[in-house]
């Protein structure tokens, strides 16, 4: 059956003229007449019929009046996007890879707005072990959050904010005697941040261009253990402006600017093309976003702002 005459029918009977049902559907009034003789012979019955200067249905137009209705408006729910989905009722697990220091402040956030509108729903979080777009492109990975780089060409991205780096060591730390210049900030012992166990980075290339160079005397994979031995130690880390304030406070550290000349952090969102258009995927994409963006409580004001 052509669902054509099925809208034809159903403009038909509740206009109950040839030539408003033409307007409705913005046709002519002789095709629509040429698609209710189809409808007639089709269904073996007259449908509507000469009533004064009128039409009125019959009685087996009037038991399809309802019927067809509810087809079409199925049919037209199944082929819109995202049709039928519903967060309430989804049993879904996503899967995000994401350093330790974003998931630490973003994952208890998260988990509340997913679970308040889909309790089903879980989360787990990767570490960045598969970065550079082959996690998204063979499934592994649903979402990679962070710094982007090295993407797949066809990988989808979203950039989410802007956030600069700031030095974090514990509250009685010598460099808070006094103000923490490029000299002294190059001068204290420093925990380098690498899973691959790197020691130079951007820090360092800045301060090479001022003639300075500083000792990365340990090499931890996350910035939890780095926030961790700053805690108990000398050592200065690195961390993000305003990110995780409470939990810094509670470790007995402080954080400064870093006194040099870096670019700031674009932290974005990535993911495979396939999914672009999933409703679900699409639904938790923006959760994901809103933690990042616009935290539950206190939560980090850089990132409340769009760059």
């Amino acid at each position: 059956m052509d669902l054509n005459l099925l809208r034809v029918l159903d403009a038909l009977l509740q206009e109950n003229s040839v030539t408003r049902a033409a307007e409705r559907l913005g046709t002519s009034p002789a095709a629509v007449s040429r698609t209710l003789a189809r409808l007639r012979r089709t269904v073996g019955d007259p449908l509507l019929v000469r009533a004064g200067q009128g039409l009125v249905p019959t009685p087996r137009a009037e038991e399809l009046r309802e019927e067809i209705g509810a087809l079409l408006r199925s049919c037209d729910n199944v082929l819109r996007p995202g049709a039928g989905f519903d967060a309430a009722h989804l049993q879904r697990t996503f899967t995000v890879q994401a350093t330790d220091l974003l998931l630490v402040g973003l994952a208890g956030s998260l988990t509340e707005r997913i679970h308040a509108e889909s309790p089903q729903v879980d989360v787990v979080f990767l570490p960045e072990a598969v970065e550079g777009g082959p996690g998204l492109r063979q499934g592994w990975v649903d979402v990679e959050l962070g710094v982007l780089g090295h993407l797949d060409s066809e990988i989808r991205t979203r950039q989410l904010t802007r956030m600069s780096l700031v030095g974090i060591a514990r509250s009685g730390h010598p460099l808070f005697d006094g103000r923490i210049d490029a000299r002294r900030f190059a001068a204290a012992d420093h925990i380098g941040i690498s899973r691959l166990g790197k020691r130079l980075g951007p820090i360092d290339s800045a301060l090479a261009e001022l003639g300075l160079r500083r000792r990365t005397a340990v090499v931890v994979p996350s910035h939890t253990s780095a926030m961790m031995l700053a805690r108990d130690t000398d050592l200065v880390a690195l961390s993000l402006t305003d990110w995780l304030p409470d939990t810094i406070s509670a470790m007995g550290l402080r954080t400064f600017p870093v006194p040099l000349a870096l670019e700031p952090l674009d932290l974005g969102m990535a993911w495979h093309p396939r999914n672009s258009a999933d409703p679900g995927h699409r639904w938790f994409r923006e959760h994901l976003a809103s933690a990042v963006l616009a935290p539950a409580g206190p939560g980090p004001a850089a990132a409340r702002t769009l760059s």
